[in-house]
């Protein structure tokens, strides 16, 4: 069967799975919602309850929110999560707790250094180098204007 580029495409797409747009779009939202709402309520338990400031109840609710992530992709629970929720569990911090535990998780039986250690940042690692590089321009740039500026 020869046929060109274009052909090809039609004949894929046409016979390619439709994919429930509107269904996961409302899936993700209602999910993702329902993260960010038990991180203000974890905020809330610990700046209420607890008596924390609102820096040390959010930071506190951040590292929870992503013990909770790696423990549920551990126990193999974040992927049927996200199966279900598509970019709902993706957005929140939860999502990136997740792309930092499975490469690991993966990659256990290689052995501590070679397995986990070279492998944890494998999805992670672009989104922590570039973010930290941008930091560092933004903070030189703004050194320099303070700088100019008096």
């Amino acid at each position: 069967m020869n046929m060109s580029k274009k052909t090809y495409k039609k004949y894929a797409e046409a016979r390619a799975p439709r994919s429930p747009i509107l269904k996961n779009c409302i899936r993700a939202f209602f999910v993702g919602g329902l993260i960010c709402t038990i991180g203000q309520g974890l905020k809330d338990i610990y700046t209420n309850l607890c008596g924390m400031n609102k820096e040390d109840a959010g930071a506190l609710t951040a590292a929870t929110l992503v013990f909770v992530a790696v423990l549920l992709t551990g126990l193999g629970l974040f992927d049927r999560i996200a199966k279900f929720a598509g970019a709902g569990t993706l957005v929140p911090i939860t999502g990136f707790a997740n792309s930092v535990a499975s490469p690991a998780i993966d990659s256990k039986s290689e052995g501590w250094v070679l397995g986990v250690g070279a492998k944890i940042f494998t999805v992670a690692g672009p989104v922590l180098l570039y973010g930290t590089l941008t930091g560092a321009v933004y903070g030189l740039i703004y050194w320099c204007v303070c700088m100019i500026g008096g």
